[in-house]
């Protein structure tokens, strides 16, 4: 037999039969890559020279291919209306790149928005690392949806990271992030300047803010997924977060917090209750409405129940809005974390409140109380010496913890709202605390009628001369179990 013959015959067929592989695989491949591969915005048009009008057409085209989006050439690129953001996509923004906002077409609202947010539908698997944004005072609160601010928006979203974020010359309408129903959020890298709130956060659950530093006249990182209707477009509990190694640097306009935790409750509706603007009601549907009325604490009495799908209505005067379909009652934050927190500002750094106010009434007498915490402070440094409260507390919690933290002039403040009756139990837990403060030193004031506060501090250290301990229970009672001077052990 000639095995030559046969090895030539078979060494052919090897190649024919690559060959013919090869080609089937060339022919699948660009399917796969079209899926995963990374488009450049300038083929699109996206230029620092290009008009913000074009540049958004521009952005968008490049945007709707999803993958990875870069934009690497130095420069600023005006922006004159929002790119939506669908899923799986991943916005590259390089070093020396600016967007800018600008007013070209008119004041718009978000410069960023997902697709989702329009219909309530989640969107999955997005990221932006390196936007820098310059708001150049384009500021319009509201636009697209209703009570959703933040010139980047996200509303209904699962996996969204936000890497080295930079957001300078907020005005005193927009906030520079605004992310509401949300699951599995990273932000991390941020510097945030300007007179409205930096990060702020509706309802959503486990998420992780690290390495920040804000300089902001109203709140550095709002947590308020029960807030004002015109600041947050649903209801909710946001809970199991960790807020880390983040400084508040004084600006010269301060009216916020370093972070503003807000709790919400509201009630059923029923023939002839009485509401104001911002209050909540569940109506036999299923669904939630909200009142939008002027700032003037007018009360209305609602007669005719709201029933409509979607979108604003008026009956007997009130115009309702119709807020969400779940059929909850309350909105709380809790299971969040704070640690290496750096205080420099000169405000209360944080605020665990119920509003009740022309702007919103958070409680509605009689619902369920919306019980917020546990909420944890650690290695927090205060360095301010102005006297104010390091938390002040107005709506019910259940336990603080302050662990191996640096407090001057500061203490645990526990108001009343006006809506609520009663209060129920706090419990406060100092864990290796550092106390510089001299002489007399009040650790706890209790301005609310019959609210029980247990307070205990162990492994404290004393730094400042003459240091002694007191606490005032006001018209409440507070317990007290402490290792500080001045204190008897209960």
């Amino acid at each position: 037999m000639n095995y030559s013959f046969l090895l030539l015959v078979f060494i052919d067929f090897l190649a024919i039969t690559s060959r013919s592989l090869a080609t089937s695989v060339s022919v699948q491949m660009p399917v796969n890559q079209s899926n995963y591969a990374f488009t450049d915005a300038a083929d699109f048009g996206y230029s620092p020279t290009e008009t913000g009008v074009n540049n958004v057409k521009a952005l968008q085209a490049a945007v709707d291919k999803g993958g990875t989006i870069t934009i690497s050439k130095v420069g600023t690129y005006k922006m004159a209306g929002t790119v939506y953001i669908g899923d799986n996509t991943s916005l590259i923004f390089g070093a020396g790149v600016v967007v800018e906002k600008s007013n070209e077409a008119g004041k718009f609202t978000h410069v960023f928005l997902n697709k989702g947010a329009l219909n309530r539908v989640y969107n999955h698997n997005i990221t932006i690392a390196g936007l820098d944004i310059r708001v150049n005072n384009v500021d319009l609160p509201m636009s697209t949806i209703y009570g959703l601010r933040g010139h980047v928006a996200f509303f209904y979203v699962k996996d969204l990271k936000i890497e080295r974020f930079r957001c300078s010359g907020l005005v005193n309408g927009q906030f520079a992030l605004h992310i509401c129903t949300f699951e599995d959020l990273l932000i991390n890298d941020v510097i945030i300047t300007g007179k409205k709130d930096g990060i702020h956060l509706g309802p959503g659950k486990r998420f992780k803010i690290s390495n920040g530093v804000f300089q902001t006249g109203d709140d550095a990182i709002a947590l308020v997924p029960g807030d004002w209707v015109s600041a947050n477009p649903e209801f909710g509990n946001l809970e199991d977060g960790v807020i880390e190694n983040c400084s508040d640097i004084p600006d010269d306009y301060l009216e916020g917090a370093f972070s503003k935790i807000v709790a919400s409750a509201w009630v059923d509706w029923k023939p002839g209750i009485r509401v104001r603007h911002g209050d909540c009601v569940v109506a036999t549907n299923g669904r939630m409405y909200r009142v939008v009325a002027q700032l003037d604490d007018r009360v209305y009495t609602s007669v005719k129940e709201p029933g409509f799908e979607k979108g604003m209505m008026v009956l007997d005067s009130i115009n309702w809005l119709m807020f969400q379909k779940d059929t909850i009652h309350t909105a709380v934050v809790k299971n969040v974390v704070f640690r290496d927190i750096f205080l420099y500002s000169q405000r209360v750094p944080f605020q665990i409140i119920s509003y009740s106010n022309k702007w919103s009434h958070s409680y509605y007498p009689g619902a369920p109380l919306p019980v917020q915490g546990p909420l944890s402070f650690d290695n927090v440094t205060m360095f301010s010496d102005t006297k104010k409260p390091l938390v002040k507390v107005t709506t019910p919690l259940n336990v603080l913890n302050i662990r191996n933290s640096s407090l001057k002039n500061n203490w645990i403040d526990f108001g009343h709202a006006a809506d609520y009756t009663v209060y129920p139990k706090t419990y406060v837990n100092f864990v290796n605390c550092q106390f510089n403060s001299s002489g007399p030193y009040t650790l706890i004031t209790n301005l609310s009628k019959g609210k029980e506060v247990y307070v205990k501090t162990t492994g404290s250290i004393e730094t400042g001369t003459n240091f002694s301990v007191n606490v005032a229970q006001g018209p409440g009672v507070i317990h007290v179990d402490s290792d500080l001077t001045g204190f008897i052990k209960k």
